[in-house]
């Protein structure tokens, strides 16, 4: 009955909770405040590890852990609770102010983001006390043993029964309390409509997509394009209501925008392969796909700002997200002449909310950490000396200009083949520098060229394949890229900690005997 009572009061507190965080803004929510907290204070080699062995699934698994851990916190709390209720109760509450105090260490917070983690302490140290007093009720004197202890327990599961029907009707209650505030932010994507580019990008070459099977397509679809990043619940933002704020050093003239007025500058249209720093060699964390926006030196030179090489006294332009994640771009970057976007559009469609609609950057050359700002509200122009950005901060370089890389994505690792003719094919990039080879080899022998699929442009990936005579036996396969500027992919194995990873990405498979 103790243990229990504990579970209940939690469940309890964090129904309440959610109930009132839905009033204030999702990002309140204690499981989610204590989990951005706990993003923010995890070693990068921790994360880095979580990232490659779950995945886009990272967040999941780190708020399971977290209600994992408030459930056995709570059955210890509701055993101490019989032999010292205070104590128990102390327990209880505690876990509140935590919330409080991580929903308050959050960017962007106000006082009110303490307000669903207190109330949810609260809530469940007074269930704890109404069931621990439940619990530890005397019998009726005189009363049969054996029957007594069993009205005692029908009373008591009565009473657990009456505080999870509230707490379920609390927590559905903030559910549909929170869909209903994120309705606006739904309604005005599915009215968006995005205008026509005045600027299109021509037709994806005949012969980009090698249409090889087991190979990556050459656009890949929204569904599909990888997510890193550090939100637990995905920023809904109305897109009638937002804005986007230019400031800062060298700025002449400070500009707000409103999504209507940002449109009514000229859209480019243009194909990007976006790549995640956190991305090991061969990993998955790269993505291509067609992006419409507003050319961002345009916004910067109107609103007066000068590149460093045309004497601008900044280097860093400073993007911030709603939910007040940094990220730091180099201002020559932007204004070099690449086609870096305030991009409002992703494969013809709005951009999806969790790939940052209304507004999103996205800047071709640069690791997304230093570029490819989401939910996008504020660019502020300083100094690299002045500020480090979230991930800066977190031992990560300051400039990150994306690695030739190179991956094999068919044959899959340790598959079984057939001997004969095998199609070995995957993607190559470098983006702003382009590919113009590609090298595989089998068994540590010579390299053999690949055939390129037909280029894109400098800022996307390019297919590849080679036909390779498989003989039966263990194998493996390497490949190497060689970028626009002639320079070769190195194959010294770096990990992706502070500025991308580096090597060859090989596979072993086994090609069966014949008979």
């Amino acid at each position: 009955m103790g243990a229990v009572s504990g579970i209940v009061a939690a469940v309890a507190g964090l129904a309440f909770a959610e109930l009132a965080a839905a009033a204030v803004r999702p990002e309140s929510s204690p499981v989610t405040a204590v989990g951005g907290a706990a993003v923010d204070l995890t070693p990068v080699a921790v994360r880095e590890w979580a990232i490659q062995l779950f995945g886009t699934a990272d967040k999941l698994v780190l708020t399971l852990g977290i209600v994992a851990v408030l459930v056995v916190v709570a059955a210890l709390a509701g055993l101490l609770s019989l032999r010292h209720l205070p104590a128990g109760m102390a327990v209880a509450g505690g876990f509140g102010l935590l919330g409080a105090a991580a929903a308050l260490s959050r960017p962007e917070a106000t006082w009110r983001d303490a307000l669903p983690s207190l109330l949810g302490g609260l809530t469940a140290a007074g269930v704890l006390y109404l069931l621990v007093t439940a619990a530890k009720r005397p019998r009726p004197a005189g009363a049969p043993p054996g029957r007594s202890r069993a009205m005692d327990r029908r009373g008591f599961g009565r009473l657990v029964t009456g505080v999870l029907a509230a707490s379920v009707a609390a927590g559905f209650a903030g559910r549909r309390l929170g869909a209903h505030g994120s309705a606006g932010a739904t309604a005005s994507r599915a009215r968006f409509v995005l205008p026509r580019p005045t600027v299109p990008a021509p037709p994806v070459p005949a012969g980009a997509d090698l249409r090889v099977p087991g190979l990556s397509p050459f656009l890949t679809p929204d569904r599909d394009f990888y997510r890193v990043d550090t939100a637990l619940v995905v920023p809904r933002v109305d897109a009638d209501t937002w804005r986007l704020r230019i400031h800062g050093e060298g700025v002449t003239r400070p500009l707000t925008l409103g999504l209507r007025e940002l449109l009514s500058r000229p859209l480019v249209e243009h194909d990007i392969t976006l790549t995640c720093v956190s991305n090991e060699v061969g990993g998955p964390y790269a993505g291509n796909a067609r992006w419409l926006g507003v050319r961002l030196a345009d916004l910067l030179r109107e609103a007066g700002v000068r590149p460093p090489s045309r004497g601008g006294p900044a280097d860093q332009l400073v993007s911030r997200s709603v939910d007040g994640m940094t990220i730091g771009t180099p201002v020559e970057a932007v204004m070099d002449g690449r086609e870096a976007l305030l991009a409002v559009g992703m494969n013809g469609e709005p951009l999806p909310f969790a790939h940052g609609f209304p507004v999103r950057m996205v800047v071709p050359g640069l690791y997304g950490y230093v570029s490819a700002c989401k939910w996008l509200t504020e660019l502020r122009l300083t100094t690299f000396g002045a500020y480090d950005a979230y991930w800066v901060r977190r031992s990560w370089a300051q400039q990150a200009p994306v690695k030739t890389q190179s991956r094999i994505d068919t044959p899959r690792p340790y598959a079984d083949l057939a001997p004969g003719r095998v199609a070995v094919a995957g993607v190559a990039w470098a983006q702003h520098r382009g590919i113009e080879g590609v090298e595989v080899r089998v068994d540590g022998g010579p390299w053999q060229r690949a055939r390129l699929g037909a280029a894109d442009g400098v800022d996307t990936w390019r297919q590849w394949v080679w036909p390779w005579e498989a003989t039966p036996g263990r194998h493996r396969l390497e490949v190497r890229a060689t970028d626009g500027t002639g320079a070769v992919q190195t194959g010294v194995r770096t990990g992706t900690v502070p500025d991308g990873a580096t090597g060859w990405h090989s596979v072993e498979v086994r090609v069966k005997a014949l008979g």
